[in-house]
């Protein structure tokens, strides 16, 4: 019989897209068997992994709108950059951390997910890819959701992690661990033009968005025979500037854009 994983990829506060499409996979009768993700994915992989059912969608929504997470992407870059003289980031992981807590038990570990649950990291000390597969959760998903230059790497076991985009995309872990069919929910963007940045702190961006395009584009092609690998639509919210990371008021617009747009992609396939 086969599996079926839900692969959950980054996009600061765009990232509130992939519950549309989470709430699309739901209604269309769509349950996980395994779930993947990096980046600020892995809190929406996180939450599923430990309930799977229907109602997760609605614990998703409010986790995006609460203040919490407007502070983590949308305080003034000019007055965090006067901070950077005495940090490597731009914001304060402290919010992230108190809306996981509050969505999550601080204990929960990978042993007590409904449907096991597997999360990219980029390991500093190793230059290399960590997958975390036990263990707390709420760790984990800090450690891979730590983007460079907008927050710290986070320290576990004596070793430092970054954001696992920088070295993995999660459609090659789900395919390892036995999935024949792939649901990839990601931001999008991955056909807007490019441009060089302007501003120092565009740098990490625009670094971030070329090497998870070509990571993505490599995974895919990769993909072997008999493996099914839906690439889910966002909508038009999907497709915003990669600076409305800092944009949290939109979030109903956008789960509801990417809901809409992923009902109708899984209508034509006949799912």
């Amino acid at each position: 019989m086969g599996s079926t994983a839900f692969v959950f990829g980054g996009g600061g506060v765009l990232g509130a897209v992939e519950v549309g499409m989470l709430r699309a996979l739901f209604r269309a009768g769509i349950r996980p068997d395994l779930v993947t993700g990096v980046s600020i994915g892995a809190v929406n992989a996180a939450l599923l992994a430990a309930h799977p059912e229907p109602e997760v969608t609605d614990k998703l929504v409010r986790l995006w709108a609460t203040p919490e997470m407007n502070e983590v992407y949308g305080d003034s870059v000019p007055r965090q950059l006067r901070r950077l003289a005495t940090r490597t980031h731009l914001h304060s992981p402290a919010p992230l951390q108190r809306v996981l807590e509050r969505s999550m038990r601080s204990g929960i570990t990978f042993a007590d997910m409904a449907v096991p649950l597997h999360l990219c990291a980029a390991n500093v000390e190793r230059a290399e890819a960590h997958w975390f597969s036990e263990g707390r959760v709420l760790d984990a998903v800090l450690a891979a959701a730590a983007l460079p230059g907008l927050l710290p790497p986070v320290e576990l076991g004596g070793e430092h992690y970054l954001d696992g985009g920088l070295v993995a995309y999660p459609i090659t872990r789900a395919i390892e661990l036995g999935a024949d069919e792939v649901f990839l929910l990601q931001v999008g963007r991955l056909e807007r033009p490019l441009q060089p940045p302007q501003r120092p702190w565009e740098a990490t961006n625009v670094a971030m968005e070329i090497a998870r395009r070509v990571r993505f584009t490599r995974e895919l092609a990769a993909v072997p025979e008999g493996v099914r690998v839906h690439v889910l639509p966002g909508g038009a919210g999907a497709d915003e500037s990669p600076w409305a990371y800092r944009d949290a008021a939109a979030v109903g617009r956008r789960v509801s854009e990417a809901y809409a747009a992923s009902r109708d992609y899984l209508a034509a396939v006949g799912r």
